[in-house]
């Protein structure tokens, strides 16, 4: 391994660039999720909007994330991943500032959105910046832990919400984000060395960009809606219908354009294709884990806020301690080695949960096995995902492939949340069970998905040498400073 590299006349290491691209993946995704501890503190100070309507303060922040992430990569690509990493992170921040003050419930969703945008910044460019300094013997631990301190972020995100919402209110879950934005972005100034792609390329088409938002949105919209509109309405029936359509003219202008919103030939690559169908499955049933369980703690076990965010904590610390581990060991062995048992264990995770779980609390003996479970599978499979769809690209392409994979787990979580609202649909005290044992069900399916797309992996990972194809160079930030 190299033991450092240069930015600004300094000599920084590896670890030291992990550390802060970390840092900042960790604020984005925790704020992925834990909004969902906070979501009915909002409803409560927004009482005239509904469940379905409200649930869109998550869907619109993962739709716009999962539209902005491929030109976003290109972007850092082109640019700088340096550049465009803080520039995000400024955006992400101050968004997060604005998310804090909104006055309305519809102004909370513009917020959203632009929260969104600096996160597509900030998510592909680290990770870009991360395949730049480390050699290729040590990529995949670096993506490992690089994920599993992404996926840590997203499981303790209900009990940090929870803390948060109990002892302020909801909008302090945007300001925690202010701190530790200024925090990277203090490190981020000084540690984080840039790099460019070799070959210049055209951006991607913006309007196979909105077609893309456009068809998720739709499809997300008709969904969500489902129980208020009904599966067979028109309106059901209209939003799935053109959302098809914008799918298909997105499809058409992608396959015709020389410079397309998404690049297609990516999927030519095995690896790359098999390992995004995976993160498809898992990432709607991992979102949709954590939305339904505190929904099942509160309205069902009568759980306080906080109780609800301490009792998932269990799964979190397993993710924690395992990833790391679980990273060295797919270095050695590859990620299907780990992505295959790992999906089967989370869907056995949900079996435990639809055999156990009743209205009665019994923690203990019925929901921490089943949160045990829940983290090993997690900690074998999200760490690995990136990791194994990027490692056979070009370096050129790190950025556009990593921004990808991470768009389609935005993907995941849009229908994550909006499968979750629509299976749940009216809960009552008579039906809370059955209609909460729908979405273990749908667990099951992910889990096992997520394993069969796994299987189509190859047995060992290719390592691609990323250190002669990526050049350093002298950041604008730095200079300016």
């Amino acid at each position: 391994m190299t033991p450092s590299q240069h930015t600004s006349g300094r000599t920084v290491s590896p670890w030291a660039v992990l550390t802060v691209a970390s840092l900042a993946s960790f604020m984005v995704f925790l704020d992925t999720q834990v909004l969902f501890v906070a979501f009915n503190d909002i409803r409560a100070s927004f009482p005239s909007v509904s469940f379905a309507t409200m649930s869109w303060t998550l869907s619109a922040y993962t739709i716009a994330l999962a539209a902005a992430l491929v030109p976003a990569g290109r972007m850092a690509d082109r640019f700088g991943r340096k550049r465009v990493f803080m520039i995000g992170l400024v955006s992400f921040t101050l968004a997060s500032a604005l998310c804090a003050l909104a006055p309305s419930a519809g102004l909370l969703v513009v917020f959203r959105v632009v929260q969104a945008l600096g996160a597509a910044a900030l998510i592909p460019a680290s990770l870009a910046i991360l395949l730049s300094v480390f050699p290729p013997a040590k990529v995949p631990v670096a993506v490992a832990i690089w994920g599993a301190i992404a996926a840590l972020a997203a499981a303790v995100g209900p009990t940090v919400g929870a803390l948060l919402v109990n002892h302020w209110d909801w909008r302090a879950v945007f300001l925690v984000n202010v701190p530790v934005g200024a925090i990277a972005f203090a490190f981020g100034w000084r540690l984080l060395p840039e790099s460019k792609e070799h070959t210049r390329a055209r951006f991607p088409d913006p309007l196979g960009t909105l077609l893309l938002a456009g068809a998720l949105t739709l499809v997300a919209l008709g969904i969500v809606q489902s129980d208020q509109w009904h599966w067979i309405s028109v309106r059901t029936i209209g939003a799935f219908g053109a959302g098809a359509l914008v799918l298909a003219w997105f499809v058409v202008r992608t396959l015709e354009h020389p410079h397309p919103a998404l690049d297609l030939t990516l999927f030519g690559d095995r690896s790359f294709r098999w390992a995004n169908i995976a993160t498809a499955a898992f990432t709607i049933g991992f979102t949709a884990t954590f939305f339904a369980s505190i929904q099942f703690l509160v309205g069902v076990w009568g759980y306080s806020i906080v109780r609800a965010g301490l009792a998932m904590m269990p799964g979190p610390i397993v993710v924690m301690v395992l990833a790391p581990q679980f990273g060295r060991l797919a270095g050695k062995l590859g990620q299907r080695t780990l992505l295959v048992p790992g999906g089967l264990v989370y869907a056995s995770a949900a079996i435990w949960m639809l055999s156990r779980l009743g209205t009665t609390p019994h923690y203990a003996s019925d929901l921490l096995p089943g949160s045990l479970l829940t983290g090993l599978g997690v900690s074998m499979v999200i760490p690995h995902l990136t990791s194994a769809a990027v490692q056979g690209l070009p370096a050129d392409a790190f950025g556009t492939g990593s921004a990808v994979n991470q768009a389609i787990r935005q993907f995941g979580a849009t229908f994550g949340v909006a499968l979750t609202v629509a299976l749940l649909g009216t809960v009552t005290p008579l039906n809370a069970l059955d209609h909460f044992q729908r979405v273990w069900w749908m667990l099951v399916i992910c889990g096992v998905l997520t394993s069969l797309a796994a299987m189509a992996l190859p047995r060992k990972a290719k390592v691609v040498a990323l250190e002669p194809t990526v050049d350093l160079v002298p950041s604008p930030i730095g200079e300016a400073a």
